[in-house]
């Protein structure tokens, strides 16, 4: 990876993580919840947004390799990993691959609610 791409993925990543704290402060804030409106909200919308970038860069020639980086990997990709898991699994779907796509579903969605339980619960065992 050159270092061109490092640096629009990490100045577009900032961008995106910036984003991220102020729209789910700012949707957390107006909207009162017991889900995390704030997250959905962000992911969500990531998610929109990375499907309509990754049809358009593959409809125009207009961006070049690290525009589509600085937008697609860091800021998207900075604002909710989410997105990318969201046209993965829906790219699969669209290949026709629904076995696979309902794998990368399951395995990322109970994987992950899994691995962040298990980190959790190592930490709370050190500390007691």
């Amino acid at each position: 990876m050159s270092w061109q791409t490092i640096l629009a993925i990490g100045s577009g990543g900032f961008i995106g993580a910036v984003l991220r704290a102020y729209l789910n402060g700012l949707i957390s804030h107006k909207i009162p919840h017991d889900l995390p409106y704030g997250t959905l909200g962000v992911n969500l919308i990531g998610s929109f947004l990375m499907g309509v970038l990754i049809a358009y860069f593959m409809y125009t020639t207009m961006f070049s390799m690290h525009t589509k980086s600085f937008l697609s990997t860091g800021i998207l990709g900075a604002l909710t990993t989410y997105s990318t898991f969201a046209i993965e699994s829906f790219l699969l779907f669209e290949g026709g691959h629904i076995l696979l796509a309902l794998a990368n579903i399951s395995l990322n969605a109970f994987g992950t609610i899994f691995m962040a339980g298990g980190g959790f619960y190592l930490v709370k065992l050190f500390f007691k």
